[in-house]
């Protein structure tokens, strides 16, 4: 079993972590503009490399929260982990 650090709980059993899909993706900032097509872009089609991959995960078995992380797709060996970076305030 590989064990995964999870950024404020420490190393756990991968069984504890639920993927989350890849990370930078933002949230349309006008959804109810988006059409049909533009929303299935949105949610099914991302980027998907065999190597290393930036994407998010949940620790959902233990603190809940989700954390960043770079891992390689082929190998499935974590790079690292991270606490997800603040959004920009909008003023």
């Amino acid at each position: 079993m590989q064990l995964i650090h999870c950024p404020w709980c420490g190393p756990r059993e991968e069984v504890e972590f639920h993927y989350g899909g890849q990370a930078g993706v933002a949230y349309p900032e006008h959804p109810a503009e988006l059409s049909d097509q533009d929303w299935a872009e949105y949610v099914f089609y991302r980027d998907n490399p065999k190597g290393t991959f930036a994407e998010r995960w949940s620790h959902s078995a233990g603190c809940r929260r989700w954390f960043d992380a770079v891992r390689d797709t082929h190998t499935y060996r974590f790079w690292s982990t991270t606490k997800p970076r603040p959004k920009e305030v909008r003023v």
